[in-house]
This record gives C-alpha cells, structure tokens and sequence, in this order.
C-alpha cells in the first residue's frame, strides 16, 4: 500500500448499517443528530424499496451519508 496526499477530495460514502427493528432505527438517529450529525433524511418507510424498508439518514462529520435500516414490519 502506498499513502500520498492528493488536492481533491475522495468521493463521499453511502455507509448502511442493518438495524433489528424500527426503535434501533428511530434512536440510531436520534442520537447521530445529538452528537452533531446532520439530517438527511428522518426515520420512516421508504416504500420505493420495498413495502417495510424503514430507515433514517445522517450526514456524519466526514461528510459521509451513514444510514440505519430495518426490513422487518412494525412489531
């Protein structure tokens, strides 16, 4: 591996965590907001994906787009 230091930018992340039900999602986002995170999109289905496609989006202090999704229907 070689490191070097570059003028641009790497290109940003689209990160994805899987979360065990939609409180993991609602508080993962709760939380990265409290530490300084910036929203990209709040906790709530996105049903383009699929019918139970819950998530929440953060913008993390990288400028990385972190989310936290749950496939699982409301319990």
């Amino acid at each position: 591996m070689c490191l070097y230091q570059i003028e641009e930018k790497p290109a940003y992340l689209h990160l994805a965590f899987t979360a065990e039900n939609r409180w993991q999602v609602e508080a993962f986002y709760r939380v990265a907001l409290e530490a300084g995170g910036r929203d990209n999109g709040g906790p709530g289905l996105r049903p383009h994906y699929h019918a139970n496609y819950y998530a929440a989006f953060v913008i993390g202090p990288d400028g990385h787009n972190i989310e936290v999704v749950c496939h699982k229907p409301e319990a």
